[in-house]
């Protein structure tokens, strides 16, 4: 398995990019068309647990936007062979003094022809501690 092929990389860094934008744009669209819909889909919020590509979709429609003062920091996108990756980013907002921590796990299990190239999310966990 080759680790980090430039291509997969790019290829990650743009779905992940246009998921961040929607997420600071608030396009739940977007945001739904980037995570797998399927049962076995898990995301661990801050404040919530989701199970299961309805339940993040019926989140998503319900739950505040993030702040539009969100910024990351050290994102890191590693990829294993060309169909899996993973990706690590912390955060800032005026809306806390408290550290963000996200990561995500993405396969291309989508349709290879659509504007992301396949990538999907499949789990995600986020979270908020003290700035060390």
């Amino acid at each position: 398995m080759e680790l980090n092929r430039p291509d997969t990389v790019a290829e990650v860094e743009r779905a992940f990019i246009a998921y961040e934008r929607a997420l600071v744009d608030n396009d739940v669209e977007t945001m739904n068309a980037l995570f797998w819909n399927a049962p076995e889909t898990v995301r661990y919020g801050i404040a919530e647990v989701q199970h299961g590509g309805d339940v993040i979709r019926h989140w998503r429609e319900t739950c505040a936007p993030v702040p539009r003062s969100r910024r990351l920091h050290r994102t890191v996108v590693t990829t294993f062979g060309a169909d899996y990756a993973t990706v690590s980013t912390e955060f800032t907002s005026d809306a806390t003094h408290l550290l963000g921590r996200q990561m995500q796990t993405w396969a291309r299990i989508g349709d290879p022809s659509d504007m992301f190239e396949g990538w999907l999310i499949v789990a995600a966990h986020v979270s908020l501690i003290e700035t060390p």
